[in-house]
């Protein structure tokens, strides 16, 4: 298959749609995998911000008197460590790691106060740097001047009893760690893209090889069917067109002479015949458009029809045929009579041909376990068991040249097969060579 360039080809193609296939799917599934990382992160932080400044807002509005002012010593007690914009402070160092709510564990949280003009009161915690004021937006990423982003959410504040409208509290947290994250899990899985689509390439390579595998194994037996088939046809057809141009070459034919060959045309043209009748049968068989006669047949009165015919053929041969029915009622099975007769009728043909004089055949009729066996065996001179698994080929024979005295082609055990496989029967062997076969064809009984 490895030296054949259109398998190669094949091969090549099936291994690049394949590829190309599993690479969309990766992509597809890496961006989506992104995707839904990032909404998941984006609505983790949202949420935190939101659990925070709705703890602070329930806290805070008690303690506001009036719009825009602080009450310092108040405030401290709720949310400690406040510094407002009227007094330079500087937070102790823990203040810088975390927020006193213990809901803030990392850095890069504030907290700024505003009043309605959006001018600064008070702020807790780290402060970017020119961040601008959007009192109308209750959630919005912002970017400080040093290009830092920042994620914030926006609430208004009343004062104590809900009378006026405080100002405004704003709650964010820096967008550092969280986009060095997304970028890493993007770095991820673009590296990862690369290294999968090398995996998958070999992979496609390799599962192509065993996809064509059974497709370069039936054009063989295609090329090895039409080159026995060829074979086959040559040798009637070259024997018909010797004896025609001999004939021609003779001035005189004597009237014996012209019989004699019209006789030899005769039987090289039954034997052409023959071969495209099998070949006909084994086709219709393999597509499924012969039709059989399903019946029932008792195939008791089968291999007594088989004994009768095939007795006398045996005894020219020198050879004993037996008759051996281990069953004491008719077995029936449901299928087309002729055809099963054919079948047993190849597998006694084949047993008288291959056993020598003074040998035995046995046709044996069974019944167990709702089948029916029909067995034939002989003592001839067996099948290697090399070649046990190439005999139901088309044109295979173990014995070409005794096989080429008989004048058979190598069809009829392919035939045999088909025929068997019909009636959804199976069909075994058993052969050492030296003492003989037994062919044995299992098929399901039909109770009457």
């Amino acid at each position: 298959m490895y030296k054949s360039k259109l398998f190669n080809l094949s091969r090549r193609r099936l291994a690049l749609w394949y590829a190309g296939v599993m690479g969309v799917i990766l992509s597809l599934g890496g961006l989506t995998f992104y995707h839904m990382i990032t909404q998941a992160r984006w609505y983790a932080l949202h949420r935190e911000l939101e659990s925070v400044a709705g703890t602070l807002h329930d806290g805070l509005e008690p303690v506001l008197k009036q719009p825009g002012r602080m009450d310092e010593q108040a405030v401290n007690q709720v949310l400690p460590y406040v510094c407002f914009a009227s007094t330079n402070c500087s937070l102790p160092p823990e203040m810088t790691q975390r927020h006193s709510l213990s809901l803030f564990q990392q850095k890069g949280y504030y907290i700024r106060f505003l009043d309605l003009s959006g001018r600064l009161i008070a702020t807790v915690g780290q402060q970017p740097e020119g961040l601008p004021f959007r009192g109308n937006a209750l959630c919005q990423t912002l970017e400080d001047r040093k290009g830092n982003r920042f994620h914030q959410i926006s609430m208004l504040l009343d004062t104590a009893g809900h009378q006026q409208t405080w100002g405004y509290m704003q709650l964010g947290r820096s967008l550092k760690d969280f986009d060095e994250d997304l970028t890493t899990i993007a770095w991820l899985i673009g590296l990862s893209l690369p290294i999968s689509m090398l995996l998958i390439s070999g992979a496609s390579w390799w599962l192509a090889g065993l996809a064509m595998r059974p497709v370069y194994q039936s054009y063989q037996r295609i090329q090895q069917f039409t080159a026995d088939a060829a074979h086959e046809l040559r040798t009637p057809l070259a024997t018909s067109k010797a004896m025609i141009e001999s004939t021609l070459e003779m001035d005189k034919l004597p009237e014996v002479e012209a019989r004699d060959t019209l006789n030899k045309l005769n039987r090289q043209t039954d034997r052409l015949i023959q071969l495209v009748q099998d070949l006909l049968l084994l086709s219709r068989m393999n597509l499924k458009v012969l039709n059989l006669k399903r019946q029932p047949c008792c195939l008791n009165d089968l291999v007594m029809d088989l004994l009768d015919e095939f007795e006398a053929l045996a005894i020219a041969a020198g050879l004993r045929l037996k008759l051996d029915i281990q069953v004491e009622q008719p077995v029936y099975v449901l299928g087309d009579e002729e055809q099963l007769y054919r079948l047993m009728a190849n597998l006694i043909t084949n047993a008288i041909q291959y056993t020598p004089k003074a040998g035995c055949i046995i046709l044996r009729l069974i019944a167990e376990e709702g089948y029916a066996l029909l067995q034939v065996e002989d003592t001839g001179i067996g099948i290697p068991e090399s070649e046990q698994g190439q005999i139901f080929d088309r044109f295979y024979r173990v014995n070409r040249d005794r096989s080429r005295h008989t004048g058979g082609a190598g069809l009829g055990l392919a035939i045999v097969q088909a025929i068997a496989q019909a009636h959804q029967g199976r069909l075994a062997v058993q052969s050492q060579p030296g003492n003989g076969s037994i062919f044995t064809l299992l098929l399901p009984m039909r109770m009457r």
